[in-house]
């Protein structure tokens, strides 16, 4: 049996609030238009901002690899992504060092798709695919 989405949960000075269990998707939840691309952007920012922190990487540095403005990588890594394309999230990993792979599988009779990203670990060189590190 299925939960209700929402719900009454009581805090502990007594009063009752209501409580709305998220889609999985926050820009969904608040109605923002094309939800789905503006999930997937929030996600690719994430993993270039986690790249560019792992990296110790100043602002300046990060503009100078990625090919923008300091202010356009403040922006990327505050979540500021009016201006970023899907695309030019790609080529942004891409010039950080990460691969970046697309997926298509069939869904069949399960209904409309989803895109997200998802976070491989790095795999070994093989000898038939070098690049793969």
């Amino acid at each position: 049996m299925r939960r209700s989405p929402v719900r009454a949960v009581r805090n502990r000075a007594g009063s009752t609030a209501t409580v709305i269990e998220s889609s999985g998707n926050v820009f969904k939840d608040l109605n923002i238009p094309e939800s789905g691309e503006a999930l997937v952007k929030a996600d690719l920012a994430l993993r270039i901002a986690d790249r560019i922190q792992s990296r110790a990487m100043t602002q300046t540095r990060a503009a100078a690899v990625l090919g923008i403005s300091q202010a356009d990588v403040s922006d990327l890594v505050r979540g500021k992504l009016k201006g970023f394309s899907t695309e030019r999230l790609f080529r942004f990993l891409n010039s950080l060092g990460q691969d970046v792979e697309i997926v298509i599988r069939d869904r069949g009779a399960a209904g409309t798709g989803y895109v997200h990203v998802l976070s491989m670990q790095p795999e070994r060189p093989s000898p038939r695919n070098p690049r793969k590190a």
